[in-house]
């Protein structure tokens, strides 16, 4: 019985806690990512996206005008509020088709892992407008 208390004491310093479920220690979606998390995300933007979502994903990337439909306004914060992870992740993956949008987005999940494109979908996350026009 000792043992078992003892097990469970380190298990809950190590865990957070000696009864929680799997689920339950998973970091919360509101949990900030690392810097590292970030910096992957905004590299593999900068390779793959910014030439027609643009810089600050604005829908001004350099082959943007090239495009019919343009672009998605990645900072446009009612896009923001209603898209969840998963249906960004989705849209990155199998592209503007596989998701019923444009054609003309490209399915990267053959190209990226989906450690590059959860830290792309967090990346997009710090996009976000405040709510005012862009210049």
């Amino acid at each position: 019985m000792k043992r078992l208390a003892l097990f469970c004491a380190l298990s809950a310093l190590l865990s957070g806690s000696c009864h929680r479920s799997p689920q339950a220690r998973q970091p919360s979606a509101a949990a900030r990512p690392s810097l590292y998390e970030q910096q992957v995300g905004q590299q593999v933007y900068q390779t793959y996206c910014v030439g027609c979502h643009g810089e600050r994903g604005q829908a001004d990337g350099f082959n943007a005008y090239n495009l019919d439909p343009h672009p998605r306004d990645l900072s446009d914060p009612v896009f923001q509020k209603k898209t969840s992870n998963a249906d960004l992740a989705d849209a990155i993956r199998r592209g503007g088709a596989g998701v019923g949008l444009s054609s003309l987005m490209p399915p990267w999940g053959h190209t990226l892992d989906a450690r590059q494109i959860d830290a792309v979908v967090l990346y997009i996350r710090t996009l976000k407008r405040d709510g005012t026009p862009a210049p």
